[in-house]
Formats: C-alpha cells, structure tokens, sequence
C-alpha cells in the first residue's frame, strides 16, 4: 500500500468518524430539545377548538377545522385547485411545512433517497406547504387531539398562514384531495418539518417541546 493510500484511509475514516459523532449528536440534542417544555403553565380549555396532531413516523402536521373562532381557511384552499375539487366539501385541512424538491419528489416513502434528504438538510430557501382536504380524524395511535381556547388557535392560524407566500406558485398535489403553495421560510436540520409543527404550536401558545426536530418532541406531549 502507498503512502498515499494509507493517508487517504486515514482520512476516510477520520471523516466517517466525525459524521458518527456529528448524527448522534444531533440526535441526543434533538431528544433533549423535545424533552424540554415551552409554556410549561399551558393546561387545555375544558372547551375551545379541536385541533389534532397527526405523525405517519416520520413527518407531524396539524389537521384544524376549515371554519372555527372566526378563522376561514377556505380562501387559502379553494376547490378549484384539486385534482377533484368534490374533496374540498370535507371539513378539515391537514397542513404541513416542508421542502419544496423533497415534498414534490417523494410522493412515496419508497422514491426517497439519500442525496434528497442530504440537500434538505443542508439547507434550502424553496419551500412548501402541504394541505389536504379531509374529514375530521379520529383521535388515538398516530393522531391526537388538542382543545385551543379561540384566541390560542386564532394565534396558529396566523402563524400558519404567515408561511404562505403571497402570490406564491401552487401545484397540484399527491392525490385528488390536496395541493401544495409556495412557502416563507429555510429547511434544514435544525429547522425540519417537525420543528416548525412545534413552533406553530408554541407560538400558539400551547405546552410543547423547546426544539421538535423529530415527531417524538411533539407528539409526546399529547
């Protein structure tokens, strides 16, 4: 073996060890960061608006009703931008944040790969938000629900409405119920889909994970 060859290997090795240290740390910060309350005081109204949290393992959104404590997200998602625009007659948005090659590349969890997640988090300026059009879920396993008192939900309507790019490009969806609009806001690993689930929820108001770069720091506290 070359002088060369062992300094190369040398190098490589270096380099996966430093990527180790580098994603366990992330992820040990990214647990803690869930682990740690926002509005540690919040307790949920005995009556408000129902909201729930939904996580299919990897990605958490929100589903809020289209017409509630004076918020109407009709506007925001018209009939006339679904495959099927009969779907819009369902009461409910489910919404999510995310980036924009990683959203409208992978309609599977099979067609993600690698280098995709790499460039997302990394970083990118071109985002999306996700809403589909769906019937009021029901609570348990994967999807909880949360009682907001009306100006706590008023507070993450405006939240969510605020990463919407005005005049922004809208694409169809998936499916015949859903589309995506042209988002504010950087994706990368510290600011990751989740992250900003939990962040609307914290500007609402509500008990949350300090930094929810994974499900786990949201769904947990509900």
């Amino acid at each position: 073996m070359t002088r060369y060859a062992t300094i190369l290997r040398a190098a490589l090795r270096r380099t996966a060890l430093a990527l180790a240290v580098l994603a366990c740390g992330y992820a040990l910060l990214g647990l803690a960061g869930g682990a740690i309350p926002a509005n540690r005081g919040w307790t949920p109204p005995s009556n408000g608006v129902r909201i729930f949290v939904e996580s299919n393992g990897i990605h958490v959104g929100l589903v809020v009703p289209k017409v509630a404590a004076g918020v109407d997200w009709r506007g925001w998602a018209p009939a006339r931008d679904l495959a099927d625009p009969r779907y819009a007659g369902y009461d409910h948005l489910a919404i999510g944040w995310g980036e924009q090659d990683f959203f409208l590349g992978t309609p599977r969890w099979s067609d993600v790969r690698p280098g995709t997640i790499i460039a997302a988090a990394t970083g990118s300026d071109r985002t999306l938000i996700h809403l589909e059009h769906v019937p009021v879920p029901e609570a348990g396993g994967t999807v909880r629900a949360i009682v907001l008192r009306p100006a706590e939900y008023r507070r993450l309507a405006a939240y969510v409405q605020a990463s919407f790019a005005p005049g922004g490009a809208r694409y169809r969806g998936y499916d015949m119920n859903d589309a995506f609009y042209q988002a504010r806001g950087h994706y990368d690993a510290l600011r990751t889909c989740n992250a900003w689930t939990g962040d609307a929820l914290r500007h609402a108001g509500v008990r949350v994970g300090w930094w929810t770069p994974f499900p786990l720091g949201v769904m947990a506290w509900f």
